[in-house]
């Protein structure tokens, strides 16, 4: 294996509290060639005091503070302030495996053609177990987020996207951001084992979002990548309605729709009268 550097890109925002554990993650990692931007985005809390008490114990954390801007903001400016040949982004709640640089960065040197790199992951904190994100292709990351967003990419690669789109207001960033790199011809690698930890807790950016927000999202992720979308769906306009009708679903009927996606794998306005048809049924 080469000895590559890594950027490890970690916006904090008022999550003070739990970002000694994550950076702790880092410290630990079995590959030692890494350099870990902070970046505090304006947080009102103990962020500074913290950070710089890590960046004290190990020259190899870097500390940044800039006016708050947003989680995607805050990962581009760390991600333009760095100097590694790969990115990892990290947020500042969640924790990274002992050996998942290593192994993400194996993959990366002795395959030139996956631009990608990430693995199965737990959740802990206030849930805990696996974390079943769909199986990823590329027509499927249109409808789900099968990416969490703490993959590894080369930083070429982000160089050849807009970086993280701040119109993305209230989350779904990384999602967006995957399908730009996917849009440069970038393939997804996943390590089949859960090396990476997505932390629960009462205020994750998911449980704010409401059905406003989200058709908001996912109306903006269509118009964002909407040859991408054009592509591999034949009427992408009809994606709005279905991602509206899906948030609206129970939690049940949402497994039920997993399972119809992953066996059939068809067109979206098929797909989306399946929905339909299964809503009138069990209404």
């Amino acid at each position: 294996m080469s000895n590559n550097l890594i950027s490890i890109i970690i916006p904090c925002y008022n999550q003070a509290q739990y970002l000694p554990e994550t950076l702790q993650s880092v410290l630990n990692q079995t590959y030692k060639n890494w350099e870990c931007v902070i970046v505090n985005d304006g947080s009102p809390d103990n962020t500074e005091e913290i950070a710089t008490k890590w960046q004290n114990k190990d020259s190899r954390f870097i500390y940044l503070k800039k006016e708050n801007g947003g989680l995607a903001d805050a990962r581009n400016y760390g991600i333009k302030a760095s100097k590694g040949k790969y990115i990892l982004p990290l947020d500042s709640d969640d924790l990274i495996a002992t050996t998942y640089i290593e192994k993400a960065i194996k993959i990366l040197d002795e395959n030139d053609n996956i631009g990608v790199v990430y693995s199965k992951a737990n959740f802990f904190g206030n849930r805990k177990g696996k974390w079943k994100i769909p199986k990823h292709s590329i027509k499927r990351s249109l409808l789900f987020n099968t990416i969490f967003c703490s993959a590894v990419f080369r930083h070429s690669d982000f160089a050849k996207t807009n970086g993280y789109n701040t119109n993305m207001l209230y989350g779904y960033e990384d999602w967006d951001f995957w399908l730009s790199l996917f849009e440069t011809g970038a393939i997804v690698y996943r390590i089949d084992e859960p090396l990476f930890l997505y932390r629960i807790h009462s205020k994750s950016m998911v449980r704010s979002f409401n059905l406003e927000k989200l058709t908001f999202l996912h109306s903006q992720l269509i118009n964002n990548h909407l040859e991408l979308y054009q592509k591999h769906f034949s009427n992408p306009f009809l994606m709005v309605r279905y991602f509206k009708f899906r948030e609206g679903m129970t939690g049940s009927a949402l497994k039920r729709i997993f399972y119809l996606f992953k066996k059939f794998d068809i067109e979206i306005y098929l797909f989306y009268l399946k929905i339909k048809l299964y809503h009138y049924l069990i209404s």
